[in-house]
C-alpha cells in the first residue's frame, strides 16, 4: 500500500546537494570565525570587518582583562609563597619601608601616609595595609600624566575578596573597610605609552602599609 507520508525518491536531496549544502555551512563557519568570533573574543581582526563592526576593541578589552586577572592571582600567590617562606626577610622589608615611609599620626583632617611612585608603561605595583576585620581606611589616589587599571583586593590565609576593579581610571578616593583580618590594598598597572606618576595618600584602622 502506498504511504501518502513517504517522500518520493525524487523529492530527497541528492548526494550532491547534501556535499554543497555542508560545504556552505563549512565556508559560513570560516567566515563567521574570521569575522566575529576572532574579533569579538581574542582582539585578532585579519579581515578588518571586526573593526568596522567595533568588535576588535571588545575582544582586545577582553584580553587585556584576562591578562590582568592572571596576573593579580599570580601576584597573590607569589606574595603568599613569599610570606611562608621568609618570614624575617619580609619582616626586615616590613620595617625598612615603614621607615621611609611617612607613617606618622598627624593632626585632624590630614593623611596619615603618603606615598608617590612612577609605573613605566605596562609595569604594576602592590601597596597593601594590614588591616583587622571591619577596620576602615580613607584613601585617595591620583594619576599624573595619564590613567591606569587598578584592582582593589584583599587577601589573607584561605581568604581572598575584590572589593572593586576599574579600567583607564585617573583617580579614586573612598573607604576601604576590611571584610577579614589579612592584607588589603590595591594593585595597579600602566597600559599607557608613556610613565605615568601615582600619589597613594591613606589614614585609618592599619598597623602597616607596605609595597609588596
Amino acid at each position: 500500500m502506498y504511504n501518502s507520508d513517504t517522500p518520493l525518491q525524487a523529492e530527497l536531496p541528492s548526494s550532491k546537494q547534501l556535499m554543497k549544502s555542508t560545504v556552505l555551512a563549512v565556508i559560513a563557519a570560516i567566515v563567521l570565525l574570521f569575522t566575529v568570533v576572532l574579533p569579538a573574543e581574542y582582539g585578532i581582526d585579519p579581515t578588518g570587518v571586526g573593526k568596522l563592526l567595533r568588535l576588535t576593541e571588545m575582544g582586545q578589552v577582553k584580553q587585556q582583562l584576562a591578562e590582568e586577572a592572571a596576573a593579580d592571582a599570580a601576584g597573590l600567590l607569589a606574595t603568599d609563597t613569599l610570606a611562608s617562606e621568609t618570614p624575617d626577610i619580609d619582616n626586615v622589608t616590613e620595617q625598612a619601608v615603614d621607615a621611609t615611609l611617612s607613617d606618622t599620626a598627624v593632626a585632624n583632617g590630614q593623611w596619615r601616609d603618603e606615598i608617590p611612585f612612577t609605573l613605566t608603561p605596562g609595569e604594576g605595583l602592590e601597596i597593601k595595609m594590614k588591616m583587622a576585620a571591619g577596620g576602615k581606611t580613607e584613601y585617595s589616589w591620583v594619576v599624573t600624566g595619564g590613567d591606569v587599571n587598578f584592582d582593589t583586593h584583599g587577601d589573607a590565609s584561605g581568604q581572598a575578596i575584590s572589593y572593586e576593579k576599574g579600567r583607564g581610571i585617573a583617580a579614586d578616593e573612598g573607604v576601604l573597610e576590611a571584610a577579614f583580618t589579612g592584607n588589603h590594598g590595591w594593585f595597579w598597572r600602566n597600559r599607557g605609552q608613556s610613565d605615568v606618576q601615582v600619589v597613594l595618600r591613606t589614614r585609618g584602622d592599619y598597623s602597616t602599609i607596605k609595597t609588596m
